[in-house]
């Protein structure tokens, strides 16, 4: 009876331990050919992610495009005077070319709201990114080292090439990121 047990445990734990890996391994592939859907390929395409990087890139990481649906980056491209407290107006040119660029790259899914329902300017806001970052402590992100979650890259080492794998996060000052 004991062997019986013992090895219905351990089949429980292999089995378990495959719909985890499974699991992630879905993720990673979501998350792989959502990156994709904004990779520049034509040398127009490159010149308007370089620009895109200069320009957003010079305060803040340059966010992926599929983070927000296209009616949030217009409303956050129509409040450039203000954003989020500073001004970070673009020669009309630039911010046409930048803000076509977000919007035809946008997440398809426009059910990304912020919690009470508004338009969504914030990616900490979204209901996906709230739910994926919710066992992450305020202590985690508040450290001088990552300051903030709008400071993707202080723990997602691949974010700048639009990975988000969890098996490539490591949170400074803390192990290695399991969930």
């Amino acid at each position: 009876m004991k062997t019986l047990l013992n090895l219905s445990l351990a089949a429980m734990i292999l089995t378990g331990g495959a719909f985890l890996y499974a699991d992630d391994e879905r993720e990673e592939h979501e998350h792989h050919r959502s990156s994709m859907v904004a990779q520049p390929v034509t040398p127009q395409e490159k010149s308007t992610v370089a620009l895109y990087t200069k320009e957003c890139g010079a305060c803040h990481m340059a966010y992926q495009p599929q983070f927000l649906p296209k009616r949030s980056w217009e409303k956050t491209m129509k409040m450039l005077d203000n954003h989020f407290g500073s001004d970070a107006t673009l020669d009309p040119q630039d911010h046409k070319t930048i803000q076509n660029y977000l919007v035809s790259h946008a997440s398809k899914n426009d059910q990304m709201s912020d919690i009470k329902g508004n338009i969504a300017l914030r990616i900490s806001e979204t209901p996906y990114f709230i739910r994926e970052h919710r066992e992450v402590s305020k202590k985690m992100v508040t450290q001088p080292a990552v300051k903030s979650f709008a400071n993707c890259n202080a723990c997602h080492t691949q974010a700048t090439n639009g990975s988000y794998r969890e098996r490539e996060v490591r949170i400074p000052n803390y192990a290695h990121w399991e969930e």
